[in-house]
């Protein structure tokens, strides 16, 4: 990434602000000797604004000094007591809260790999993590003691309180950086099956914050509320940006919409990281009076729903960015405000310095409006999962393992995941583009759309539906009306009532549920 191009952006966006020169000294000090990990920009950020509120959560403020000094004192407990060494693995299993990303940065800072546990994994799944990890540690919430009792007996568990003590118990000393970088792995959302460990890379520069923040309007010392759980990409993304921009950061252990637009107002949030199912359910409750100051909602995750964004900003200001990527490839386009009012089901265009191309079967470029194979490439290509398996590249560009087009005015659209899209009687179709459509309808507040095995075409559509309370739909008038704008074969033979959709901790739908009906 060219230099004038990342001094002008940094500089857009209020990171090249004079300060005290000893201050300034200390901030470039800190990056120059711990890097642009996670760590290094927490570090960055006490150095440049030591006083400063870097994090409100249910158990109040912590400033950027008291947040790195207790994530410090429980690296050197945990090293001590725990026998943690550079290498190890530290699972965490944690909502968003202070404890979180003490901990992501306490096993980083001793050159361990910190291993982001999705809540939702049930007891099993938990297991099975903690063998294929490999993990030493598990720092888990409370709410969590009965799923880590079968864990292996080697993996030691180390609930809230005993967190506290870690913490309060750590004698004094200097930690150095560690020989071997720790490494953040994140666990892949694992919708159809099991989840497996993407290791995400340490960033080696400006150039990955500076390929955000040019596309998405996000300042020096804004207030961010990240909603996303931290554990998955998107939600650990926003931390980090966060921690770059020396942010005040808000978190809530769980999810609620009242809540969240509560808390919006009291610390007069710019900035909003959220799932798109969030988004959603804060259209479920009135808008406060006054409204918060957001500048920017930035969501990622899943596909954004056909009209859910113009809804949004029609009540609260044009300040939806999308993001398209994956654990695998971090981002791949960016969706404006403006984008959306075009074309609100696109993910926008590759920021500077992506490269994106849509390939056939054969690796060959598809012309402009035609479906291909999205494939990606950019500074922050995962490093491989921790199993071993490879995903495919393509002149250093990566499968995203999804389907897409550009259109002629280079907006990116994606169809759905390659293994969702079904062949009926011989049509290739994709449930996104009826699951848009169905989103639509007043009636509905939420729809997905699968594949299901057919006897006579080998596969057919399933239209899984969940209505605004109070409101009705005739299964006939839903296939009418897929009927009357897309293709016969795009009408769904099934169309299914229900209460709610079954979703992950970050929003996506589990399909295997769905398919539950047809076993």
């Amino acid at each position: 990434m060219d230099l004038p191009f990342v001094v002008a952006t940094l500089t857009k966006r209020g990171l090249l602000t004079p300060g005290r020169p000893i201050r300034v000294a200390s901030q470039l000090g800190a990056l120059r000797k711990w890097g642009w990990s996670l760590t290094g920009e927490l570090r960055q950020a006490a150095a440049r604004d030591p006083g400063r509120v870097a994090l409100i959560d249910d158990r109040g403020e912590l400033t950027y000094q008291e947040l790195l000094g207790r994530a410090e004192r429980l690296a050197r407990t945990m090293r001590s007591a725990l026998g943690v060494q550079a290498g190890d693995r530290v699972g965490l299993l944690c909502r968003n809260h202070r404890g979180l990303v003490e901990g992501i940065v306490a096993a980083t800072v001793l050159g361990a790999d910190a291993v982001l546990v999705n809540s939702g994994l049930s007891a099993a799944q938990l297991a099975t993590v903690a063998e294929e990890q490999r993990l030493r540690v598990l720092l888990h919430d409370d709410e969590f003691a009965e799923r880590v009792i079968g864990l292996p007996a080697e993996v030691q568990r180390v609930d809230e309180r005993r967190h506290e003590e870690l913490v309060a118990a750590a004698l004094p000393g200097e930690l150095r950086p560690p020989e071997r970088d720790g490494r953040t792995i994140v666990l892949t959302s694992g919708t159809t099956g099991a989840p497996k460990g993407a290791r995400r890379p340490t960033p080696n520069g400006f150039g990955p914050l500076v390929s955000i923040i040019d596309r998405i309007p996000l300042h020096a010392r804004d207030t961010v509320l990240i909603a996303a759980p931290i554990f998955h990409t998107w939600g650990y993304a926003a931390l980090q940006v966060a921690f770059a921009l020396r942010a005040t950061i808000v978190l809530h252990r769980r999810f609620d919409p009242a809540a969240t637009l509560e808390a919006l107002v009291t610390h007069q949030c710019q900035v909003l990281f959220a799932v798109p199912v969030m988004v959603q359910r804060l259209l479920d409750v009135p808008p406060p009076d006054p409204r918060p100051p957001l500048k920017v909602v930035a969501v990622s995750g899943s596909a954004l729903p056909g009209g859910l964004a113009s809804r949004f900003m029609d009540l609260y200001g044009d300040v939806v960015y999308n993001l398209f990527g994956s654990t695998e490839v971090s981002w791949a386009s960016i969706a404006t405000p403006a984008d959306l009012r075009k074309a609100p089901t696109t993910a926008g265009r590759p920021p500077h310095g992506t490269r994106l191309a849509i390939l056939d079967d054969d690796g060959q470029p598809v012309p402009d409006g035609r479906v291909g194979r999205i494939f990606v490439g950019n500074e922050m290509l995962f490093e491989g999962y921790t199993s071993g398996a490879k995903r495919e590249t393509r002149d250093g560009l990566l499968d995203t393992g999804d389907l897409g087009r550009i259109n002629a005015d280079g907006l990116l659209f994606v169809d759905g995941r390659a293994d969702d899209m079904i062949v009926s009687g011989g049509e290739n179709v994709f449930p996104s583009e009826v699951e848009d459509l169905l989103a639509r309808l007043p009636q509905v507040r939420e729809a997905t759309v699968i594949g299901v095995p057919d006897p006579e075409y080998g596969q057919r559509l399933a239209a899984f539906l969940a209505l605004h309370p109070g409101e009705t739909l005739d299964p006939e008038a839903v296939r009418e009306y897929v009927r009357h704008y897309l293709a016969r074969f795009s009408v769904p033979r099934d169309v299914i009532f229900v209460r709610y959709l079954p979703r992950n901790a970050t929003g996506k739908v589990l399909t295997r549920e769905l398919r539950r009906y047809y076993s």
